[in-house]
């Protein structure tokens, strides 16, 4: 062995030894003590803080019906038994999946109605008995309307969750030893679910109230089939306290099991609610089963996957004797310092007691074993029966939820405040004029003094009697000060509406932390009352040998190639985005790919920053995955791609796509990659901030025009796409500084009013045509005369509402859904504003982007990778990856396939989908050329010039025409192409 190599490996021994002797030096006193301080649940306080009742919301509707009866008896309204539909196809089926009687397929569009004649007026729960139809892989979502109205906000997103489980009891392992993520299936059940609130605002199901006659009840469609059995209108049941069944258990004689341990791993979960819930490899500590040193192993449970009110898992438990038993659960909650996740915990599908409904895991750095049971008191006891059991964990918010709720009060009436307050002083208000808010805004003042309020006692019911501010409250307070200050000094707003609206954001973010429940699990035990439990955390020693293995096998394992070191690969294929991706490419190629064409794939997770470098050296790949739209015709010119449209099925399978995917990868005549992605923009708008100012959504550009004086007169901004964006609804990140595409929004203007960016095959650029003079004009007006913003973060203007409209890339849709959940209802999207033609027809031309995968020319075996391609960028391969990667990452990941079929059969909300298919019509390619390179960024120039120095449009366009025509012309000459037509 080498010198250099043991001198390293003996510092390390001799740190790590360091290390352990410290901790055990500590002893066990010492870490209990530390875990103890951190660990310190604070339940929060909740008398300091008033009721946040939101307009319209559920709160205000409860209050409407204060003094209604609870409901006495059910109502069993049977599912075949619907009054009419409107817009739905409906089925009625016999004795569907095992269940006798009859049942209704609901489709995922339209509505369907059901008459009930209620005796007894009061409050009623409604349950529906579903099974959940084979669909797009979703969570099934609903409106339910009573009387033809949706009684209050939360009804109108009511979501039923699938049950997935592993497709596999034991884990497969990938070609190096390594467990590999298994494939989530979904589990068909009839299920009996109560209606609740889908976002964890509010613990106990939603009561409805019905007075005595006749009503009607009708469901909505937002997405997914799903078969009814039948609807009850269900009394409310209470839970009993733990105390009440303890005295049940001791009258009934009950005893407590003895000499029984039953151990299950949490990564052996029979159910989950959501495929994202996967088992995963934790090496934190060698005392996570299993564990190994070097390899992957899926030995942990939940994680920051885990994390979102309602998401649960459930456990199967074989019970070999009649008796009571305590439940234990190893656990690490590492995610919110200084605060509790918590957990309902449910028994064959029951709370066994009220206390179930919020148990509490504290923060620790290190694994815990937790003992379901009073703090610092005894164990609780369920009795269990012998036979199988099964013991879910459900995210909830607890007490949390109220403290939530009303944050989220607040954060709506700040920002509507500071829209009212920007409609006075603009976004850069004038430090010395006075304007005058507290007259022109009589409420401002209360506003801010009660929120104060609120938040201060929002801070101190978490801070609890110690009332010492941490990282938990400080943006609270900080808020609470800023607002107090404000109100008792109102001349200091207008130089403060910066900070103000800073620190808004700020509590919108800590209000999402919050709202996030993370938990990881190792494994739960079932046991008779006061067994000996596991030690949940490794010893110096074991920790010191692990340790020193790890490193020292880091030196030979490779966790980026997902080859198989078995099998001759016939063809490399490199991917360039993150493990997650790679991971379920090649679960897919195994799965799928080579079993029905026996070629094997060498799958490597690569840099995108590597490929050039790889392919000049002679050392890239055959085939590569997402790689840009600019790349492909790039690499073709240099002769560095393989013409795809030499091969003889090749025009059955770009019919797979639309014509304008396939327009950038054209080269000579040629094609020279596959459409993976496609995006272009869409319409985004706050439909309450529209109502607000009584507009509608603009058809079309004069519509705009109209619309514009209206926002800026309250200071608001129209939108207006900058960049392209990625899948993730964020800005395309590129490594190359000189590449940049055109602008999307002159491109939607020039094609709106039949431009074009080159001319005469790519030979020179057409931007300064009359057309395209005129659009530019146009493009630059909005800015110079409508003094839009020239760089915007669009989701954060969007989210407050400064921005309530404006155009941007459909994957925006994406990050909203994650970032910015307190306005959920409240936005949408539409087809872009369109251009009157001469033909009559509103025309709504846009450009688009993408990615594509590209074969090499010095690929081997040509035949084989171009199976692969055509079997990766088919429908059933993208429908596949798009619900997986969905399925992995949650709905920030839904996957912008270019393949026309594929996107029909993700996940989209039904409405949503129609209107990105109706914007899809109206899709243009933009053309790749040699020297193409500089065309964005002369175009960018060019508008900085105009916008920023005030030069005039045309002369500025036709000196940067000049300079793009050149750069394509010289490139021209290099690769031997014509120059002149």
């Amino acid at each position: 062995m080498h010198r250099p190599f043991i001198k390293a490996a003996s510092i390390l021994l001799a740190a790590a030894l360091f290390a352990g002797i410290v901790t055990a030096a500590q002893g066990p006193a010492s870490r209990g003590a530390l875990a103890s301080a951190e660990t310190t649940p604070k339940q929060p306080d909740l008398r300091g803080i008033k009721a946040s009742v939101r307009a319209g919301g559920y709160e205000e509707y409860l209050a409407k019906h204060e003094g209604a009866a609870l409901a006495a008896e059910d109502v069993v309204i049977p599912g075949e038994a619907y009054s009419q539909t409107d817009g739905m196809t409906v089925s009625v089926l016999e004795d569907h999946a095992g269940r006798s009687g009859k049942s209704v397929l609901t489709a995922d569009s339209g509505m369907i109605t059901w008459d009930v004649d209620i005796k007894q007026a009061g409050l009623y729960n409604i349950r529906l008995d579903l099974y959940t139809e084979q669909g797009k892989d979703s969570d099934i979502e609903r409106e339910l309307a009573i009387d033809g109205a949706v009684p209050f906000t939360e009804a109108k997103n009511l979501v039923f969750n699938r049950v997935w489980k592993n497709e596999k009891s034991e884990f497969e392992q990938d070609g190096r030893g390594n467990d590999l993520t298994p494939t989530q299936v979904e589990e068909h059940l009839w299920q009996a679910i109560t209606l609740k609130d889908s976002t964890g605002s509010y613990e106990d199901p939603f009561l409805f109230y019905f007075s005595a006659g006749k009503h009607s009840l009708s469901l909505t469609s937002i997405k997914e089939p799903l078969v009814i059995r039948q609807i009850t209108l269900a009394k409310p049941s209470a839970v009993p306290s733990y105390g009440e069944v303890s005295a049940r258990y001791e009258r009934e004689g009950v005893k407590a099991a003895s000499d029984v341990f039953i151990k299950v791993q949490a990564e052996q979960a029979l159910y989950k609610s959501s495929p994202s819930l996967l088992p995963y490899n934790d090496r934190s500590n060698p005392a996570v089963e299993p564990y190994h040193v070097s390899k992957l192993r899926n030995n942990a449970m939940g994680g920051y996957a885990w994390r979102l009110p309602g998401q649960w898992i459930e456990w199967e438990v074989d019970v070999p004797q009649d008796g009571l038993y305590q439940i234990a659960f190893k656990n690490h909650q590492n995610y919110l310092r200084g605060l509790s996740v918590l957990r309902s915990i449910y028994i064959d599908g029951q709370l066994p007691f009220k206390e179930m409904q919020t148990v509490t895991f504290p923060y620790s750095n290190s694994w815990q074993m937790k003992v379901i049971g009073a703090d610092g008191g005894e164990p609780y006891l369920v009795h269990l029966t012998p036979g199988k059991h099964r013991i879910r964990m459900e995210v909830t918010l607890g007490d949390i939820a109220p403290i939530l709720r009303s944050v989220e009060s607040s954060i709506l009436d700040l920002n509507a405040m500071y829209r009212k307050i920007i409609s006075y002083t603009g976004t850069v208000p004038d430090s010395f004029r006075d304007y005058n808010l507290e007259q022109r805004i009589p409420e401002m003042t209360r506003v801010f003094r009660e929120s104060s309020e609120q938040l201060y006692g929002i801070a101190k019911a978490i801070e609890g009697p110690s009332g010492e501010s941490d990282e938990r409250t400080s943006i609270i307070r900080t808020v609470a000060y800023q607002l107090q200050d404000m109100a008792d000094k109102p001349e200091s707003v207008p130089s403060r509406v910066e900070a103000f609206k800073t620190n808004v954001g700020a509590l919108s973010s800590w209000m999402l932390t919050v709202n996030e429940q993370p938990l990881s699990l190792d494994y739960l035990i079932v046991s008779s009352p006061g067994g000996k439990l596991p030690d949940p955390e490794a010893g110096a020693w074991l920790k010191l040998v692990s340790g020193t293995q790890s490193f020292i096998a880091s030196f030979t394992e490779n966790y980026d190639d997902f080859s198989n070191d078995e099998a001759v690969g016939n063809i490399t294929v490199w991917v360039t985005s993150a493990r997650d991706q790679a991971q379920v490419i090649k679960r897919l190629i195994d799965d799928k790919f080579t079993p029905k064409t026996g070629i094997h794939v060498n799958l490597k997770l690569v840099s995108a920053d590597v490929l050039l470098p790889s392919t000049v050296a002679g050392k890239g790949p055959d085939v590569a995955l997402q790689i840009g739209n600019d790349l492909p015709v790039n690499y073709a010119s240099r002769s560095a791609l393989q013409d795809l449209s030499s091969f003889p099925d090749f025009s059955s399978v770009k019919e797979q796509f639309n014509a304008s995917a396939l327009v950038p990868y054209e080269y000579s005549g040629a094609y020279y990659a596959l459409p993976e992605q496609q995006t272009f923009p869409m319409l985004f708008y706050r439909k309450d901030i529209l109502d607000e100012l009584h507009l509608q959504v603009p058809q079309s550009w004069d519509d705009v025009y109209n619309m514009l004086p209206v926002l800026q007169k309250h200071n608001l901004q129209f939108g207006l796409p900058q960049k392209p964006l990625d899948s993730f609804g964020n800005e395309t990140v590129r490594t190359d500084i000189v590449t940049m595409a055109p602008n999307p929004a002159l491109v939607m203007l020039l094609y709106q009013n039949q431009g074009q960016i080159y001319k005469d095959g790519g030979m020179a650029v057409d931007l300064d045509s009359e057309t395209a003079i005129k659009q530019f004009k146009q493009w630059t007006d909005f800015y110079v005369n409508y003094k839009l913003p020239i760089t915007v973060d669009f989701a954060n203007r969007f989210r407050t509402g400064e921005m309530p409209i404006g155009i941007v890339d459909y994957t925006m849709y994406n990050k909203l859904s994650v970032f910015a959940p307190e306005i959920k209802g409240l936005w949408a999207f539409a087809p872009v504003p369109g251009t009157l033609g001469t033909d009559g027809k509103l025309h709504r031309e846009v450009g688009s982007s993408g990615s594509a995968t590209v074969m090499f020319k010095h690929a081997g075996n040509k035949d084989a990778a171009w199976e692969f391609m055509k079997w990766w960028t088919g429908k059933d391969t993208q429908i596949a990856y798009g619900r997986q990667m969905e399925i992995r990452m949650g709905a920030s990941a839904r996957y912008p396939t270019a393949n026309k079929e594929a996107l029909a059969q993700l996940p989209w909300p039904t409405q949503d989908l129609h209107k990105l298919q109706e914007q899809m019509q109206w899709v243009k390619g933009i053309p790749e050329v040699p020297g193409g390179y500089l065309t964005g960024r002369n175009i960018d120039n060019a508008f900085r010039r105009v916008v920023v120095q005030g030069e005039d449009p045309r002369e500025t366009m036709d000196n940067y025409v000049r300079t793009m025509n050149e750069e394509i012309t010289l490139k021209r000459k290099e690769f031997n192409l014509p120059t002149e037509k």
